[in-house]
């Protein structure tokens, strides 16, 4: 997939319309992010807490006009953010003009990934230019894909070159059929739910209830980056300044690499400073995701470690039966990290 193009059934995450004259305000206090000056045609990458200050959910949300936004949710979280989102426009903001509907099971999502993706899929777009400069990463557009009525954003979550095709749920394995039959002179290959996971990680994108516990903020899982500075309020916002959510200590996401770089590490498994110390051990954390990697050659790791952060190029031990298994911390980017292949 990635000298290539991969593609990938992505159906099964939650999709949300949101509508009306407040559809943006309304995001604006659910969300962490700003949404108010996003234009139509962007998406943006939203993050979603719970009124603690800890994580609750992610997806990428696409601007189509003023009042109306496609919002895309964790495969499991559809119904929980739906009805979170029904109880604050019900219980808090009733005076806001919004509709909030389910369209899960309405759009069908086939998912190309690779540095491929947009010479296979251009033949099939009616009337809209693919190139970076027209249609950059974090686009989204309403059109026309292999005769079918689409809405195409330009996201990935693999790192690399992508788009994402929604069309009516009746038409998803036509468009498939289709894109599979023109893929085969650029070597395209199908990807599963389990590839899709090595390759996040191997970017370093979270996958929320893996790679977070329900005690995780954005600062831990370092996705600060996702909150408005300058927003007055937001779902959360008042928990994440609260003496416990900054103390030191916290537990905060990192990646690992084993000093062997073919064993992979157990997820679940426990990390400690000293694997002397006596029973009971002080464990610090515990691995949330790990992987072979096969564009690495070697085993990567996601983990929550106390103070973590802080303590990039440490040597951290993870015991297990019968022997000791030593990592380096590292960041949680292992390709790419610049980003230059979102950029082509």
């Amino acid at each position: 997939m990635r000298t290539g193009v991969g593609i990938f059934d992505a159906s099964t995450l939650g999709k949300i319309e949101v509508m009306g004259p407040d559809a943006a305000t309304f995001l604006e206090r659910m969300y962490t992010n700003p949404w108010a000056k996003l234009q139509p045609g962007r998406c943006r990458y939203g993050l979603l807490l719970g009124e603690d200050g800890f994580i609750r959910d992610d997806g990428v949300m696409g601007r189509l006009a003023q009042d109306k936004f496609h919002i895309t949710t964790t495969t499991g979280g559809a119904a929980r953010v739906l009805n979170m989102m029904e109880d604050y426009l019900q219980t808090e903001w009733p005076d806001l003009d919004v509709w909030l509907t389910s369209t899960t099971e309405q759009w069908a999502v086939v998912a190309l990934q690779g540095p491929n993706a947009r010479k296979l899929l251009e033949p099939f777009v009616e009337g809209l230019d693919l190139s970076d400069a027209a249609f950059p990463h974090m686009a989204v557009a309403e059109c026309t894909v292999a005769g079918l009525p689409a809405r195409l954003f330009r996201v990935s979550f693999t790192g690399e070159l992508g788009f994402e095709v929604n069309v009516p749920a009746r038409h998803g394995r036509a468009l498939w059929e289709k894109l599979w039959a023109a893929g085969q002179p650029y070597g395209i290959t199908p990807y599963g739910t389990e590839t899709m996971h090595v390759l996040r990680a191997e970017k370093g994108f979270i996958i929320v209830g893996q790679d977070t516990d329900g005690t995780v903020t954005p600062q831990d899982a370092g996705l600060d980056w996702a909150i408005g500075k300058q927003k007055k309020d937001f779902v959360g916002k008042r928990s994440l300044i609260r003496p416990d959510m900054v103390a030191p200590g916290r537990k905060q996401l990192v990646g690992l690499l084993t000093e062997d770089p073919g064993t992979v590490l157990e997820e679940g498994a426990q990390v400690v400073a000293d694997p002397s110390q006596p029973i009971p051990m002080t464990m610090l954390g515990h691995v949330t995701s790990s992987y072979w990697s096969e564009t690495l050659g070697r085993s990567i790791a996601m983990a929550l470690v106390a103070g973590g952060h802080g303590r990039q190029g440490e040597t951290l031990h993870i015991p297990m039966p019968g022997r000791t298994i030593r990592a380096k911390v590292t960041g949680v980017n292992f390709v790419d990290p610049e980003g230059q292949k979102l950029k082509v």
